[in-house]
């Protein structure tokens, strides 16, 4: 099934946690080995230390008994001499034997009690050996058969093999408990190591996992784009092949108007021009009434030659002129939608400059000013259409301006989101009321007051050519303060027109 994020997030928590629990589990054995591991050491080393002090001290026991033995045997001076190097050592001996078993105070009274037995066995050798010396060989060979020196000497032997096995079993205890440590220690590290390839292993497959769904989301992305760019531009071509037909079909549509219009606008001037016979003819004072039928006729020849005639040719006249303006104008719109645009490299600044010139004039008559703030950047576009776009707006702050203050205009240019151009054209004119904001970009829609000429398809008409440009317009008003238009287009056009 596929992973989603927080699956992906909860199983490399989950991951981790099982890596460190048995890092720790491992580092934690480790220390506990090495802490038993000085433990065995240490009663490893004590008891071989013992061992070892308690062999000297036999071994010097041995000794000075080999030695007194040789002498009581030959009478030979020269077999005292491992006697005497074991007087000699002896008591210093004892006393490391001691000092090793003094913290434990069983084996501390049976070394003090192993003190006593050689201590005597030494004064018995000392009396044979004096003895012998004094000539009294005989009484120093019934010393030496008498049991108390064999006792003494058994009691110690006996006591050594105790003391030197119990030893030996230490260092055995302590070498089995390392080997212990050492085995538990394998086996928590085989464990770790388990449970983090475990981990490794479980994380690389998810990491995989993820990151293939993530590949072929992105080839289905991918591919869905491709797609989306293909219809995208399919579609984009069939709006601007239908774009291309409205245009045309509006251009032949009020081609094929302004004839018949033509034809209206000259019988009108023809009904005009016949219209002073008309009234020359029926005459403009009344005469007399008899009451006659004749009479009633010629009172309303009168009345339609001389009032309802001229008026009905008015209201066709005013008709015809604003049919032929709102023909002229589609016929504009449709030749501005059909002219090819025209990239070239512009400083905005300028067009601005010129712009605001052009009305400057009769800004300052009414005690009002124009400024120009930032700093745009060299752009690639259509000069023209932006000459129509700032010169429209200018014209309409113009025209719309509050008749009870001194009209100021402000105009801020510089770079926008992306690679666009932004340009703020706000005034302190009549303003627009809320409901109106996207009224006054529809054609032949107006609002506010109607004391101006017009038609209403100025902010139509810029509307469509900042979109040509890659770009829009928008408004933002309030009724009786100001407006302020943004205009929004590509920063290079050649981008636009390559992508349409």
């Amino acid at each position: 099934m596929p992973i989603s994020k927080s699956a992906l997030v909860r199983s490399t928590v989950l991951f981790i946690l099982l890596g460190l629990a048995a890092l720790l589990a491992i580092v934690g054995a480790m220390f506990w080995l090495v802490s038993e591991t000085a433990d065995s050491s240490k009663d490893l080393m004590q008891a071989r230390t013992e061992r070892s002090l308690l062999i000297t001290l036999r071994s010097l026991g041995q000794d000075a008994e080999t030695g007194q033995r040789g002498y009581l045997l030959t009478g030979n001076p020269l077999y005292l001499a491992p006697y005497e190097d074991a007087v000699a050592k002896f008591p210093a001996q004892m006393d490391r034997v001691q000092a090793a078993f003094e913290g434990d105070k069983e084996q501390a009274a049976l070394m003090a009690r192993l003190r006593q037995t050689l201590t005597a066995k030494f004064d018995e050798l000392k009396r044979t050996i004096d003895l012998a010396k004094g000539g009294q060989h005989d009484a120093a060979i019934a010393i030496v058969n008498a049991d108390s020196g064999r006792e003494l000497m058994d009691d110690a032997r006996q006591f050594f093999e105790r003391s030197i096995a119990r030893a030996d079993q230490a260092v055995l205890d302590s070498i089995a408990r390392q080997q212990r440590g050492i085995e538990l220690l394998r086996w928590v590290t085989f464990l770790g190591a388990l449970v983090i390839l475990v981990v490794v292993g479980g994380s690389a497959w998810t990491v995989w996992q993820y990151t293939r769904q993530l590949v072929m989301a992105q080839r289905e992305v991918a591919t869905l784009n491709a797609d989306l760019e293909r219809r995208v531009s399919e579609r984009t071509a069939d709006l601007g092949r239908a774009n291309e037909e409205i245009q045309r079909f509006a251009y032949i549509v009020t081609h094929d108007l302004r004839a018949p219009l033509v034809n209206i606008m000259g019988f009108t001037s023809e009904l005009e021009a016949s219209l002073d016979a008309l009234q020359d003819y029926v005459g403009r004072d009344e005469m007399p009434s008899t009451g006659d039928e004749d009479d009633k006729k010629a009172a309303a020849a009168r009345v339609a030659a001389f009032d309802d005639l001229p008026e009905a040719i008015g209201f066709i006249r005013s008709s015809t002129r604003k049919m032929d303006a709102l023909i002229n104008a589609i016929l504009k719109l449709s030749r501005e939608g059909r002219r090819t645009l025209k990239p070239e490299s512009i400083e905005l600044q300028a067009i601005l400059e010129n712009a605001a010139d052009a009305v400057r004039h009769q800004i300052v008559e009414g005690g009002g000013e124009v400024t120009i703030a930032g700093a745009p950047p060299a752009l690639l576009s259509d000069r023209l259409t932006l000459e129509q776009i700032f010169g429209n707006l200018l014209d309409n702050a113009v025209k719309y301006r509050a008749p009870d203050r001194p009209l100021r205009i402000h105009i801020q240019a510089g770079t926008g989101p992306g690679n666009t151009i932004q340009v703020k054209v706000a005034d302190n004119g009549r303003g627009i009321a809320a409901q109106d904001h996207e009224r006054i970009f529809e054609l032949f829609r107006r609002s506010g007051s109607q004391d101006q000429p017009g038609e209403g398809i100025g902010l139509a008409h810029v509307r469509s050519m900042a979109r040509n440009i890659g770009g829009d317009i928008v408004v933002r008003s309030e009724l009786g303060t100001g407006s302020t238009f943004e205009l929004t287009f590509a920063r290079d056009l050649r981008k636009i027109i390559g992508a349409a």
